[in-house]
């Protein structure tokens, strides 16, 4: 009888310590928060769409951060984001407390070899995308480039970052698969020198701008019809917008095949991402604090102000997109590769 007694007090007591762990776990992670400062980097300049969805979501992030730490963002720019995207992988503290957004282009560098890309993306602990993104090719009233068709005629000078930025890589694929005539002018420091460079007449629109930055920041003179969209670059009719998808324009399998392991890249929308390693339970806590400010009626309120799209996408959803995207065939990667390589060769500068 002793014995069954004991072995009840055993199964008791281990009861209570693992109905504390939950307990402990949560307390330690606010303990590893609270008063703290966690770092927000955008890799790209400021003014542009990722800085704006930065800055907007960290007003509202902190008071679902357990501990409820404050959030500061810094904008860490070079190389179309390539800059802060290594510092976050082989430099930034592993604690939780650094966390970052880049431009979705620049995690396919490492695909494609590109030797100053020193991270692997498939490593990054993934947060959260905020939006899945529809992207469009745009220009300025009156320059003459109405259409594709009108590239596929003649030369338009188009504003770019750098190799890895989007607007960058989309004109010399355009160019080396439909037989577009984009000559691409790069060096901008983000999208706010971009759009200037268009209004003052430098260069004639952007090959590869989100709908969404579109709305965020132009849509005064997009209403006004100053801006105009010229090609949806996804699969077929988008809905909030009258142009053509570039499929419409790809008459050979290998255009498709690029257009699709482009579509893949976009599919990662706005991704945040803290470093590699970072402790699981942070990591967690992270995700879950992203979700709750996603769905935040006081950030949606904001968010719609300032007329941001939020499709957002979990942490491990991203992390698979991640993933599929570095499945993508060696041949298609090689062949998209090669045109950036020979459009880079020939580029020209602001």
């Amino acid at each position: 009888m002793s014995s069954i007694r004991t072995m009840r007090a055993v199964g008791l007591a281990l009861t209570a310590v693992f109905a504390a762990a939950p307990a402990r776990a949560a307390e330690d992670v606010e303990a590893a928060f609270k008063g703290k400062t966690i770092n927000f980097i955008v890799a790209l300049a400021a003014g542009g769409g990722y800085d704006q969805y930065a800055r907007t979501l960290a007003k509202h992030l902190e008071r679902h951060i357990p501990g409820k730490p404050s959030v500061v963002v810094q904008n860490m720019t070079g190389a179309a984001g390539m800059r802060a995207t290594n510092w976050l992988y082989t430099i930034a503290p592993r604690d939780g407390l650094t966390i970052g957004i880049t431009q979705r282009s620049v995690l396919v560098e490492p695909l494609y070899g590109t030797k100053e890309a020193t991270f692997d993306p498939t490593k990054f602990s993934w947060i959260s995308s905020l939006n899945d993104e529809a992207f469009i090719a745009v220009t300025w009233k009156g320059r003459g480039l109405d259409s594709i068709r009108d590239a596929q005629e003649r030369e338009f000078a188009v504003a770019a970052d750098g190799p890895a930025s989007d607007d960058y890589i989309w004109p010399a694929i355009l160019n080396a698969t439909i037989g577009t005539k984009f000559k691409i002018v790069s060096g901008y420091t983000g999208k706010a020198e971009e759009r200037l460079s268009t209004r003052r007449g430098e260069t004639n629109g952007l090959i590869g701008w989100s709908w969404a930055a579109l709305q965020a920041s132009e849509w005064d003179d997009y209403k006004a019809g100053n801006w105009r969209i010229i090609a949806h670059l996804g699969k077929g009719h988008h809905p909030d917008f009258d142009a053509p998808s570039i499929y419409d324009y790809a008459v050979t399998q290998e255009a498709r095949d690029i257009f699709d392991f482009l579509d893949a890249t976009l599919s990662l929308g706005r991704p945040v991402f803290a470093p590699p390693g970072i402790p699981k339970d942070r990591e967690a806590a992270l995700r879950a604090a992203f979700d709750e400010t996603l769905k935040d009626p006081a950030f949606l309120a904001d968010a719609e102000k300032q007329k941001l799209d939020i499709s957002p996408a979990t942490g491990e959803a991203l992390a698979e997109r991640v993933a599929r995207l570095y499945r993508t065939p060696p041949e298609v990667v090689e062949r998209a590769q090669a045109i950036r390589k020979q459009a880079i060769s020939g580029a020209g500068k602001p």
